[in-house]
């Protein structure tokens, strides 16, 4: 038993290559939408949030490469790994992906293995775990003690009363010594052995257990899709909060640029928008809309127009610096009403292609962002041609824990 550390590094390998069919959807369970988000990205943004991870590792299953690359839209993460026929072999192939991705080839300390259709790990319950394989050196997995009287039956008749003292139900992150659990996977190959810490225990490892928790669900039947969603609404586990971002932007005319950027988008024009950075108007506003509604300030305030490090820069780097910071705290994007005033450029035609870019920079789908256009009907500075103004919504949901 080594007790490793302050200096631990966290690998987690995420479990999606199961077909769910006992969730009875339409495509496998961890692709499906909840609250409008799909499960696994919901599951991969928990640990994503977490300081103590440095890498996520996604095992998935071969064709479902296009649902894994709309789950995971604008998420910095290693390729996929293809898993394999049992639960034990995906295991063992997304801990080599985690151990090739890593820098240098050196493994992380720890590793902890979840279910990818188990979207709600809280931050409590994971630093649980990492703390104590930290602590000692073993096996953790969370767990909750049984509580309903247990019966065996054959033929549907009952013909043993179980004694439930000792019993719990097992969930997961299971972590262990990253080391360890690769070795002892390695030799498990071939056995029937439902879970990690199974295999632990076959490879004579110890394995605490430490408080589990009754919202971290593993979506298996269509009712625990309801209560997964009841969770999410207004009287559950998060608040919904709104927030709003007006900016403006001049129209100039500059020899150096051609056309305006807006949404991420490359609009043809006559003249550019002004600005320190790319300038565009569009992407300042929604940026403001998000900052506003966790109440972190604005704009200036974390990227100030006095740093030369931000001239010229492409405004999604805003825009993905707020929806970190979002996401840092536990919250999601709920929809985004962004309106663009003014007379020329013409927006209709990019309306679509600015959804889409948004879509792609936040990892939304596309029915939760509307991009509107209007004119100011030849009146104030915009109707002269001057410059070009956005005002975005944006609700977002935020954990009350």
């Amino acid at each position: 038993m080594v007790k490793i550390g302050e200096s631990m590094s966290v690998g987690v390998v995420i479990l999606a290559a199961g077909s769910g069919t006992r969730a009875k959807t339409s495509k496998p369970k961890q692709y499906m939408p909840l609250g409008g988000v799909m499960v696994l990205r919901r599951t991969v943004d928990a640990f994503l949030r977490l300081p103590e991870v440095s890498h996520v590792q996604v095992v998935i299953a071969a064709g479902d490469e296009d649902d894994y690359r709309e789950a995971t839209r604008g998420l910095v993460l290693p390729k996929p790994i293809h898993g394999g026929k049992t639960r034990q072999q995906s295991v063992v192939a997304g801990l080599e992906g985690l151990l090739s991705c890593v820098e240098g080839l050196n493994p992380p300390d720890i590793a902890l293995i979840h279910d990818g259709a188990r979207p709600f790990p809280s931050e409590a319950l994971v630093k649980g775990i990492i703390d104590k394989v930290n602590e000692t050196g073993e096996g953790a997995i969370p767990a909750l003690p049984v509580s309903d009287t247990l019966k065996k039956a054959e033929d549907g008749i009952i013909n043993a009363t179980v004694d439930r003292d000792g019993l719990w139900h097992a969930q997961t992150p299971q972590g262990f010594p990253f080391t360890a659990i690769f070795k002892a996977h390695q030799n498990a190959a071939g056995k029937n052995l439902t879970d990690d810490a199974a295999i632990a225990e076959d490879a004579g490892m110890n394995v605490h257990i430490c408080a589990g928790s009754i919202d971290n669900i593993k979506l298996t039947h269509p009712d625990d899709f309801t209560r997964a969603e009841a969770m999410l609404g207004g009287g559950g586990a998060e608040e919904v909060r709104t927030g709003m971002g007006i900016d403006v932007h001049r129209l100039v005319e500059d020899s150096d640029k051609t056309g305006v950027v807006l949404c991420g988008v490359n609009i043809a024009h006559n003249k550019s928008l002004k600005g320190h950075s790319d300038a565009d108007v569009a992407l300042h506003a929604l940026t403001d809309a998000l900052l506003g509604a966790m109440a972190e300030g604005d704009i200036g305030d974390h990227f100030p127009p006095t740093n030369e490090k931000w001239r010229g820069v492409a405004s999604e780097v805003f825009l993905k610096h707020a929806q970190k910071l979002l996401t840092a705290k536990g919250g999601r994007i709920i929809n985004i009403d962004l309106t663009i005033v003014c007379e020329a450029p013409k927006i209709a035609p990019y309306r679509l292609k600015m959804r889409q870019s948004i879509a792609d920079m936040l990892g939304l789908s596309l029915d939760r962002i509307s991009v509107k256009a209007t004119t100011s009907e030849k009146l104030g500075f915009m109707g002269r041609g001057e410059g070009i103004l956005a005002e975005a919504i944006v609700s977002i949901a935020l954990n009350r824990n």
